[in-house]
């Protein structure tokens, strides 16, 4: 089955398409349908929730290419901080400018120097549209990350990008960078079981 991925970072179509391999499903993204000449919509993601978000951009996407598309959103949530310090559904846009990876970095290393070592977890979410009358949608604790560590000492030799923050998290039963961890670990940390579970559910397959 061929299913568009609604986003235009390679490094999360790549995490999402290795953990969807096993279920036979071949996904292209938002820069596939630029390269078929089509024109990918602008979609303001204004919602208050990661679904929100997700559903926004999934709707935009199907109306645009009239294919199967499905979309997913995130919010980044930390334990013990103000609410105003929350970065929720605006990891990447902090007083309306959408940062760079380096800067998401130097952003949150401050925060960090600021508040300590940070306990957080990111809020996950999906949109399916198949066709006008069949869209399925998720926000799951099963698509919560674990929780883990903020540090303001990026990894010393790994950066990954489009996941900036994966360079100042750490792994919160070990205390290892992300980046140190296996391989299958970090497949999961990237695309969290429930993804798995959704589109099983979706295509018959449990």
């Amino acid at each position: 089955m061929k299913l568009l991925y609604g986003t235009g970072n390679l490094a999360k179509l790549s995490a999402m398409r290795n953990r969807l391999e096993q279920l036979d499903i071949e996904l292209i993204g938002l820069n596939d349908m630029r390269a078929e000449g089509k024109i990918v919509p602008k979609v303001i993601e204004d919602g208050n929730t990661p679904l929100e978000n997700a559903r926004l951009k999934a709707m935009a996407y199907y109306e645009a290419f009239q294919i199967p598309v499905f979309s997913c959103d995130s919010g980044l949530y930390f334990d013990n901080v103000s609410d105003e310090v929350q970065p929720g559904v605006h990891v990447r846009n902090v007083n309306g400018k959408c940062l760079s990876d380096d800067e998401m970095i130097d952003y949150y290393s401050g925060l960090v120097k600021a508040y300590g070592n940070l306990v957080a977890r990111y809020r996950n979410a999906i949109c399916f549209v198949m066709d006008n009358t069949h869209i399925y949608e998720a926000m799951e604790p099963s698509m919560e990350s674990e929780k883990f560590i903020l540090t303001d000492k990026p990894h010393s030799t790994i950066r990954k990008e489009g996941f900036p923050l994966d360079s100042i998290s750490l792994d919160i039963k070990t205390n290892k960078y992300y980046y140190d961890l296996p391989e299958d670990k970090l497949e999961q940390l990237a695309v969290e079981d429930g993804f798995l579970e959704f589109f099983k559910n979706i295509l018959n397959l449990n």
